[in-house]
């Protein structure tokens, strides 16, 4: 059974909708539909002498930990929307944040991050890089000055989030990349709440994006999954033995079913952000709600920079409600529809309070400087019917006025 493709078909001219269904598939003998799930830890070789050349070229499938057929779709599919040079999937959005900076690091290295970040990824900058002689420093990554401030002579990467969780703060991508241009450090964005349908850091000059492709990739709540990409030179020097030799891979089932995730995510992508702009235009109607935040409002303070450099605003929509954790927790627990959930991106709406699950491990100043309060709720906006989602946020509204 042969797995290399047939004769080339052009890509030239397809849209990222085209790209999403038909990119980078490989079809072996059998002439399969669908893409093909090699679930296999390693290969045969017809001669010695050819098991000897593939590992000498890695030209070739040699061990799943290095490279599988499966997961070699989702890559070059996804190297494909992204625009990029090359692409290597992880087995979750951590490994891929993480496997990006410590791939290139070294002890004696500096990295500048926007101090709003997911709670893992505070872990990686603050707690672990500094373990190996990786000095880090935090700053407000909304101030374009504060970056170039930051940075000294042996700063090597620059990491934020944009739009962050759970805050939905901007940072100025081509801003920020201009500053590092000339001073020898990588940019590297965490592009999850924007997708790559919404956001192309690349084009804004970026050098490294990552995603957590269990978030809207899947967008179905089935598998964990993770992916970066960047220049063919940053994957071949650092990346690709990185994670050959630390060997964080991602499965090939967990790769296929991000395939037949990616077919759904441009109608899916849609129809959450429409849905969520409608619901955060509720909740700042709603007696009780002290703040709404959404990329794409009026109100939001960096809602200029969205629409530069984005090309829709998401489905997350976070608000604050009166009452502090009590209410919040009064809210979360009335609520029939919407699920209590730290996950986003899903064909389900959910929600969480980030004070005491996603963001928990800061202290209580570092969520207090984040803009993140007891009240705080970051809603994943999904695929049910908007009038009912309103509904369901009228019942915990409701709940939350009550004690």
């Amino acid at each position: 059974m042969s797995t290399t493709p047939g004769p080339a078909v052009s890509l030239e001219g397809w849209s990222q909708e085209t790209l999403l269904v038909h990119g980078g598939t490989l079809r072996s003998g059998f002439g399969e539909v669908s893409e093909a799930m090699f679930v296999t830890q390693s290969y045969v070789y017809e001669t010695a002498e050819q098991a000897e050349e593939r590992f000498k070229s890695e030209a070739g499938f040699i061990y799943s930990r290095y490279a599988n057929p499966t997961v070699a779709m989702f890559e070059e599919r996804m190297r494909l929307l992204e625009g990029a040079e090359a692409a290597r999937a992880t087995a979750t959005g951590m490994a891929a944040v993480t496997a990006s900076l410590l791939c290139f690091l070294r002890a004696g290295d500096h990295l500048v991050a926007a101090r709003a970040l997911f709670g893992s990824c505070r872990y990686v900058v603050e707690d672990l890089c500094p373990r190996f002689g990786i000095a880090s420093t935090l700053i407000d990554g909304r101030d374009v000055t504060a970056w170039a401030k930051a940075i000294r002579p042996n700063t090597k990467a620059l990491f934020f989030e944009t739009p962050a969780n759970p805050t939905l703060d901007l940072v100025d991508i081509k801003a920020v990349c201009e500053i590092a241009r000339g001073t020898g450090a990588r940019v590297v964005v965490d592009n999850v709440f924007a997708t790559p349908l919404l956001q192309k850091p690349l084009k804004l000059g970026a050098d490294i994006v990552v995603y957590s492709a269990t978030k809207h990739i899947d967008g179905q709540g089935r598998c964990l999954g993770g992916i970066v990409l960047g220049s063919a030179s940053y994957v071949k020097e650092h990346l690709h033995n990185f994670l050959k030799h630390t060997g964080p891979s991602l499965s090939p089932f967990n790769a296929w079913v991000l395939l037949k995730g990616l077919e759904t995510l441009p109608v899916r992508v849609r129809a959450q952000c429409a849905s969520a702009a409608e619901i955060a235009d509720h909740l700042a109607d709603q007696p009780g709600v002290e703040r709404v935040l959404y990329c794409g409002r009026a109100d939001h303070p960096q809602v200029e920079l969205a629409k530069r450099q984005m090309t829709g605003f998401g489905q997350v929509v976070t608000f604050e409600i009166a009452g502090g954790k009590a209410a919040a927790f009064r809210f979360l627990n009335a609520l029939r529809l919407i699920k209590i959930s730290n996950n986003l991106g899903d064909a389900k709406s959910i929600i969480t309070h980030p004070a005491t699950t996603t963001h928990q491990r800061l202290k209580p100043e570092a969520r207090a400087e984040l803009g993140i309060r007891e009240g705080s709720l970051r809603l994943s906006v999904g695929l049910e019917a908007t009038a009912d989602l309103a509904a369901d946020i009228d019942r915990g509204l409701a709940a939350s006025r009550i004690g």
